[in-house]
């Protein structure tokens, strides 16, 4: 069998049940940990994942609506009002009416938001930039078709857009 990455990635076409199993349940590890310093850092404050992760795509466009953030989050509008109106009320975000559209509403951190959404986004960089260290650019390039790979393609386009406006 020839040797290089065309071999190697034939072989990947390959995975057995166990070894998709094994990723699967990776992925589960990963994720808890990707996770844990954030949520040790929300539970102190009340907040869940929900806050976390509507602080960090505001923080990535600021001046987003709240229907640009529905449609990322694939949460409820319920839901989202929740959670938007308790960050609101708590003074770390700040909702503006629309200039062109009055029934718009464009959300930004206030620095108080900021900073928690440094905190947060700082111990999730650190756990990050560690793994791709550990793992070289090469797995880190893999990891990143991978996760791109599994989207469904309609969050696929947003995190291209995404990508895209944080260029």
């Amino acid at each position: 069998m020839a040797e290089g990455p065309n071999a190697q990635g034939e072989t990947l076409l390959y995975l057995t049940d166990e070894q998709l199993r094994q990723g699967i349940e990776a992925m589960f590890f990963a994720y808890r940990g990707f996770t844990a310093d954030p949520d040790r850092i929300l539970a102190g404050l009340s907040y869940g994942r929900a806050h976390h992760r509507a602080l960090h795509f505001i923080n990535g466009a600021p001046g987003t609506t709240v229907n640009n953030l529905l449609n990322i989050l694939g949460v409820t509008k319920q839901s989202l009002n929740r959670v938007l109106r308790t960050l609101i009320e708590d003074g770390l975000v700040e909702s503006r009416v629309g200039r062109n559209d009055k029934r718009e509403r464009h959300l930004y951190l206030t620095d108080e938001g900021a900073a928690l959404e440094r905190d947060l986004s700082d111990a999730q960089r650190a756990r990050m930039r560690a793994a791709y260290r550990q793992a070289g650019p090469e797995a880190v390039s893999g990891f990143r078709k991978v996760l791109e790979a599994m989207m469904d393609p309609d969050m696929l386009t947003s995190y291209q857009r995404l990508r895209e406006g944080r260029g």
